[in-house]
């Protein structure tokens, strides 16, 4: 149950670090950035009630679906950064 619990708050963060690099290019609170930030929700609420996991794991859940924002976020300012950085002045 733990190992099953684990790999869903995994996969919480691993989906939403493309969520992160997504919502950077979209105007704040439009429907875009909504969608971005909400997207993984659902499919986690349905893995987490599929596989029974304890309500205990739903901070879990949550700190790890805003990390994987954040890191899709700073991973798309990276990319910007370098994509500058290579362009020829």
């Amino acid at each position: 149950m733990n190992m099953t619990a684990f790999l869903i708050s995994l996969l919480a963060f691993v989906a939403n670090v493309p969520l992160g690099m997504w919502r950077e290019t979209t105007r704040k609170f439009s429907l875009k950035w909504f969608i971005a930030i909400h997207a993984s929700i659902p499919l986690i609420i349905y893995l987490r009630v599929l596989f029974e996991i304890s309500i205990w794991w739903i901070p879990v859940n949550i700190a790890l679906a805003v990390l994987g924002q954040w890191m899709g976020a700073r991973f798309h300012h990276r990319r910007i950064q370098l994509i500058s950085q290579d362009q020829p002045e």
